[in-house]
């Protein structure tokens, strides 16, 4: 792991990495979060008993515009040409909510990370968003990096 910073030029002003040099590999990128909510509030997602409609469906939705869109939300990422976007939810094991997981894929110079966090929070918001009229006290967690694989850096996970 580099400790340089590579998003500061040398007069510590932001940029957007040169990635011109780099080779095109296949990279994939997986995150994952949480949302944690009042068991009723679970009950009215699993049954489709919000106004609003499908919350998962939307919260699918939500996830690949969001990962579509991040160079347009975070500065200094490049604009690039997903290949695929996965999303899956999962009840909580432990506690009362939902898990979201989002593995991005590109062929690619530049890596794929903050397209599937911005992902997972997109899915999220969009979760609490929906129910909000029935629970305000939910509360995301737990949002990270799970898994990456390809680029000059190579393979990392969590794990």
């Amino acid at each position: 792991m580099s400790d340089k910073l590579t998003h500061f030029d040398e007069a510590g002003r932001a940029r957007m990495v040169d990635v011109s040099a780099k080779e095109v590999t296949t990279r994939i990128a997986i995150a994952s979060g949480e949302i944690h909510m009042q068991p009723e509030t679970l009950i009215h997602i699993q049954q489709g008993k919000l106004k609003k409609g499908d919350v998962l469906a939307v919260a699918d939705v939500a996830a690949v515009m969001g990962a579509k869109k991040t160079p347009d939300l975070i500065p200094m990422c490049h604009p690039l040409m997903l290949s695929g976007i996965d999303v899956s939810f999962s009840e909580l094991v432990e506690g009362c909510g939902l898990r979201v997981e989002v593995s991005v894929k590109c062929n690619g110079k530049t890596g794929v990370e903050m397209e599937a966090l911005t992902a997972v929070s997109a899915a999220l918001l969009t979760i609490y968003d929906m129910c909000k009229a029935v629970d305000k006290g939910m509360a995301l967690s737990n949002i990270c990096l799970d898994e990456k694989k390809g680029g000059k850096s190579g393979d990392w996970s969590r794990e």
